[in-house]
């Protein structure tokens, strides 16, 4: 993928670049694949905002993505497409029964190739398979925590993750975090790399580009009166005036680790992704 930069005619324009979308080479979604999408705003199912920020952008539908790949006859790729509702670019497959699903599209894949699912596919991008399958020091991507629920882990652009050892029933996976962390062997994992993967590299130039995203404006804590924020308050440009940053409500913040100690979770993790 390439990243498209443009002349600095307005000053937005200065740093403004945008994708070439040199990888989507079909433009419309499969109808039969796509759901509409309710905007929400922020906000949970009493109508409360929950996620403030949240509001007013370009209409959308969900593509159904394929992340279980359950079927394990032969599938050929029909196009590659752009996916609104995430950063890494989406294939539209269809087998040769005729059924039509997506998945997550990994760098290499193009229209007309074809993708398997089972044990006994080769090491391809695009291919899944149980991870006992799969050699050691391979890259791979959507990768399932738990046996038949579907890929959790590493779908995001440029994301990848690395097999680094199999034992005792268990594989250790290196995520894109640094963490390594123990999954099951029979648990399923996609050849690959994301694809779309300058995808941080692009630059919106522009607040409107931000509001079709559906983020609305962020005031700073600091530039609050102290009736509304903790950061709030003084003269001039003044300092948090706590031990740590905080939210509005009064809680720690950016840096502040939520992550229970007594998560069921925690004996799958082998390393931490601060190196601990």
């Amino acid at each position: 993928m390439a990243v498209m930069k443009y002349k600095p005619t307005t000053p937005s324009r200065r740093n403004m670049s945008a994708p070439s979308f040199d990888e989507v080479t079909k433009k419309t979604p499969e109808k039969s694949l796509i759901e509409t999408k309710k905007k929400k705003a922020g906000r949970n199912s009493y109508g409360r905002i929950t996620v403030r920020h949240h509001g007013g952008r370009n209409k959308i539908k969900y593509r159904i993505i394929d992340f279980k790949r359950q079927s394990v006859s032969p599938a050929t790729v029909v196009g590659v497409e752009y996916d609104p509702n995430r950063s890494a670019y989406i294939a539209l497959l269809q087998n040769e029964e005729g059924e039509k699903s997506y998945i997550i599209a990994p760098v290499g894949l193009t229209a007309g190739m074809t993708v398997y699912s089972g044990e006994s596919a080769d090491i391809k991008p695009g291919n899944t398979l149980p991870i006992s399958a799969i050699p050691v020091g391979t890259i791979i991507h959507n990768i399932e925590l738990y046996p038949g629920k579907g890929a959790q882990l590493v779908r995001s652009a440029g994301a990848q993750a690395q097999l680094m050892a199999k034992e005792n029933g268990t594989a250790q996976v290196r995520l894109p975090s640094g963490e390594v962390r123990i999954v099951r062997l029979d648990c399923k994992a996609t050849i690959g790399q994301v694809g779309n993967v300058e995808h941080d590299t692009v630059k919106l130039g522009k607040a409107g580009k931000t509001r079709h995203l559906g983020i609305r404006p962020t005031v700073r804590g600091s530039v609050m009166n102290p009736c509304d924020h903790p950061h709030g308050g003084g003269e001039g440009k003044s300092p948090v005036g706590h031990a740590g940053p905080m939210t509005p409500w009064g809680k720690p913040a950016l840096g502040y680790k939520t992550r229970n100690k007594k998560a069921r979770t925690n004996k799958f993790i082998v390393k931490r992704r601060n190196g601990k």
